[in-house]
């Protein structure tokens, strides 16, 4: 089974990437540069391969898309990476500049990745996608705060269903996953130990063929919408 996890240089991204391989995945560990990807690999082990991406650049994952396509099938892809957790903002002052760049990474970045490699997904027999979003996404609990991030989450929780939808018939399970808050870059200190928030989506990323698709969860559990 081959993996991908973008932003795996650190945080849950990189124990998501341990834990993969750790249950027998060859594992695609990407960064933004080609020495964090290296420096990650090598912490996660011999069956971690680094891979240099920046979701945000169309060339980066044209380049990426054919170094995988060398290997013939994905079989997980982990979309991970995301930036800006704007909690000095306000949506009716925020600046749009950030959201906007939020979403190039948060939401265009992970929709554009699928599209270039859902040829080497629907390869696979057992092919699993997951979008790592938040419970901030959630809009029957929605407040104020945090726009950039809160809002491109949202848009890809959207997304989450839609690919769902349209790839179900491919046998492709597409869910969305909340880690919860962990103690990472991100977190900040006070979270929950990393490896529960990645367990959490290596579940998302190992279901079975008649597990659920279309959802949004944290730790197995179904979280509204």
């Amino acid at each position: 089974m081959i993996a991908l996890v973008t932003g795996a240089n650190r945080g849950i991204g990189r124990e998501v990437a341990r834990q993969l391989a750790a249950a027998g995945h060859t594992v695609l560990v990407t960064a933004r540069s080609a020495e964090a990807a290296a420096e990650a690999a090598r912490a996660v082990g011999p069956d971690a391969r680094p891979l240099r991406l920046d979701v945000t650049s169309e060339a980066d994952i044209t380049a990426l898309a054919r170094d995988v396509d060398a290997l013939g099938v994905l079989d997980v892809l982990v979309n991970n990476a995301a930036i800006t957790y704007d909690t000095w903002q306000r949506a009716i002052t925020a600046d749009l500049d950030v959201v906007r760049e939020a979403a190039e990474t948060n939401l265009y970045g992970p929709w554009r990745l699928t599209q270039a490699l859902l040829p080497l997904l629907r390869a696979s027999a057992h092919p699993r996608i997951v979008n790592v979003s938040s419970e901030a996404a959630s809009l029957a609990g929605m407040g104020g705060g945090t726009p950039a991030y809160s809002a491109s989450k949202a848009a890809l929780n959207a997304l989450t269903r839609m690919l769902a939808a349209e790839l179900r018939g491919d046998g492709v399970l597409v869910n969305a996953v909340c880690p919860g808050w962990v103690a990472t870059d991100m977190g900040g200190p006070g979270g929950r130990p990393v490896e529960e928030g990645a367990a959490s989506v290596v579940w998302a990323a190992t279901l079975p063929d008649d597990g659920p698709t279309g959802g949004f969860f944290r730790d197995g559990r179904p979280l509204p919408w």
